[in-house]
C-alpha cells in the first residue's frame, strides 16, 4: 500500500487504516545513520514493534521476514525528535496569537491540531515535545492521548499542558482592567499558590513542567525576570517528586541563571545567554534549545525580506548568541518552536542550525539520539539499536553531507507502523 498522498483529506480518510504493520520487515538502504555515525553495507530488522537488529549485513540473523524494502541510494535513521513545538498554534502571519487565544475554539484548535501532527510526521517527525497549550487549557493531554489510543496519527507527544506563568506578565493584554480574557498560560506566585497549581497540573498527567522565567513585561517591553529564583527551585521541587522535570522560557542573562540554579533542565530560546551562563549550564548539564526558525520566521512576518534585506539586529545578536553556544559546549536540542511556523516544516530548524555554524554530523544527533537523551528517552528512542522502538525514517540522499536532504522523506515507520512508504 502506498500513502503518499497529494491530498491532506484523503490523509484523514485513511485515519485509522492507513498504517501498516508487518511483524518482520528487513530494510536494506545504501547507508545507514544510527544516531551517532553513519554506516555502508547495514541493514535493519524490526519485528513488531522494535528494532531486532541494526548492523553489518554480513552479521544479520538469518530469520524468515513478511518484507524487505530496499532503499537505493537512501540514508535510513531514527525517526526525528522535534524539541520545541506548539501542535495547538498554527502560524502568526496567518492568524495573530492573541486572535487564537482570544476568538478560535478549542474544537477549531483541537481539529487544526489533526492537521498539524499528520503534517510533522509525515516530515519525518516520530516524537514531539510541545511547550504549551497556550490558551487552550489540557487539549495538547488530549491530542497525546488520541494519538497513544489510534484515534489519530502523528508523532507520539511530550506535553506540558499549561505553562506557568507570573501574574501580569503574560497574555493577551492590552485590555481595559474591568475586561477579563482568557490567558495563554496559568498564573501562580509565592511558595503556595506554586505548589498548588504545579501538583494541579500533575494531576492533569502532564509530562513535564513549562516555566516562564522571563517575559517581555519590562519597561516598553523589553524582557525581564518573572520569578525570583526560589519560586523556580519551588517548581522544580514540586515537579521531582513526581518524576517530571521543568523546561524554562528564559531569553536574559539573569533569567536563565536563577533557573540553572533551580535546577531546570531544559532553557527555552537563551537569545540573552552570555558566555559565563552558557558555562553555567553546561556545569550543570542542562541544555539549550535555542529555536532559530521561531525568530526567523517572526521577523519575517514583521517585514524582513530575507537574503535581500540586511540582516535586522536580532538576527545578528542570534547568530552571536548560537555561536557563542557552540563554543561553550553546552548541550544543544533540536526544536524551532514549529507552530510559530509551519508544522511539517520542521527540518527548517536544522537548517539553520547548520547554516549558524553546527556541523552537520552535531545537528543529525541533536534530532536523534541527543534530544532522546534530553528527553529521558535514551532506553527508547533516538537510536537504530537492538531493542529500542522501531522509529525509523528514510531520505533520498545523505542528510549528513546535506542537512536539507531530511526534506526528501520516503519512509516514516513509528513503533513498528508503517505510515509512508517508497513508490516502487
Amino acid at each position: 500500500m502506498n500513502f503518499r498522498l497529494s491530498s491532506f483529506v484523503l490523509a484523514l480518510c485513511l485515519i485509522g487504516s492507513s498504517h501498516v504493520n508487518a511483524a518482520t520487515t528487513r530494510f536494506e538502504p545504501t547507508r545507514v545513520f544510527d544516531g551517532v555515525d553513519l554506516h555502508s553495507d547495514w541493514v535493519v530488522i524490526v519485528k513488531d514493534q522494535q528494532i531486532l537488529f541494526a548492523g553489518e549485513s554480513s552479521k544479520a540473523p538469518e530469520i524468515e521476514t513478511d518484507r524487505v524494502i530496499t532503499l537505493e541510494g537512501q540514508t535510513l535513521l531514527p525517526g526525528l525528535i522535534e524539541g520545541h513545538s506548539h501542535i495547538l498554534l498554527h502560524p502568526y502571519n496567518e492568524t495573530l496569537w492573541n486572535d487564537q487565544v482570544l476568538k478560535e475554539s478549542e474544537a477549531e484548535r483541537v481539529a487544526r491540531a489533526v492537521n498539524h501532527a499528520w503534517a510533522s510526521l509525515m516530515a519525518g517527525v516520530t516524537t514531539m515535545r510541545d511547550l504549551g497549550s497556550e490558551g487552550a487549557g489540557y487539549a495538547d493531554v488530549g491530542v497525546r492521548d488520541s494519538i497513544t489510543k489510534g484515534i489519530m496519527h502523528g508523532p507520539r507527544l511530550i506535553v506540558s499542558g499549561k505553562a506557568i506563568v507570573a501574574t501580569g506578565s503574560y497574555g493577551p493584554k492590552g485590555f481595559h482592567e474591568g475586561v477579563q480574557v482568557p490567558l495563554g498560560a496559568e498564573t501562580a506566585d509565592g511558595y503556595d499558590d506554586l505548589v498548588r497549581v504545579v501538583r494541579s497540573q500533575i494531576g492533569r498527567n502532564i509530562d513535564f513542567v513549562k516555566v516562564y522565567a522571563d517575559y517581555r513585561w519590562g519597561p516598553d517591553g523589553t524582557a525581564a525576570p518573572t520569578f525570583t529564583e526560589a519560586e523556580l527551585k519551588t517548581i522544580v521541587e514540586v515537579a521531582r517528586s513526581s518524576n517530571r522535570y521543568v523546561a524554562a522560557h528564559a531569553s536574559t542573562e539573569e533569567a536563565i541563571r536563577r533557573a540553572v540554579m533551580a535546577g531546570v533542565e531544559t532553557i527555552e530560546h537563551g537569545d540573552g545567554a552570555t558566555p559565563e551562563v552558557l558555562s553555567l549550564m553546561k556545569d550543570k548539564g542542562v541544555a539549550l534549545c535555542p529555536t532559530l526558525a521561531a525568530g526567523d520566521a517572526i521577523t519575517q512576518y514583521g517585514g524582513w525580506n530575507k537574503g535581500v534585506d540586511p540582516e535586522p539586529e536580532r538576527i545578528v545578536q542570534k547568530r552571536q548568541s548560537f555561536k557563542d553556544a557552540l563554543e561553550s559546549g553546552v548541550t544543544l536540542c533540536f526544536g524551532g518552536d514549529v507552530g510559530v511556523y509551519s508544522h511539517g516544516d520542521n527540518v527548517r530548524e536544522l537548517e539553520m542550525m547548520v547554516e549558524y555554524g553546527m556541523n552537520t554530523p552535531d545537528a543529525l544527533r541533536a534530532a536523534t539520539s541527543t534530544n532522546a537523551k534530553i528527553f529521558h528517552l535514551e532506553n527508547q528512542l533516538g537510536r537504530l539499536q537492538a531493542g529500542l522502538l522501531a522509529d525509523i525514517i528514510s531520505v533520498q540522499g545523505n542528510p549528513m553531507e546535506q542537512i536539507s536532504d531530511l526534506r526528501k522523506i520516503t519512509l516514516v515507520m513509528k513503533n513498528g507502523d508503517l505510515y509512508l512508504e517508497p513508490d516502487h
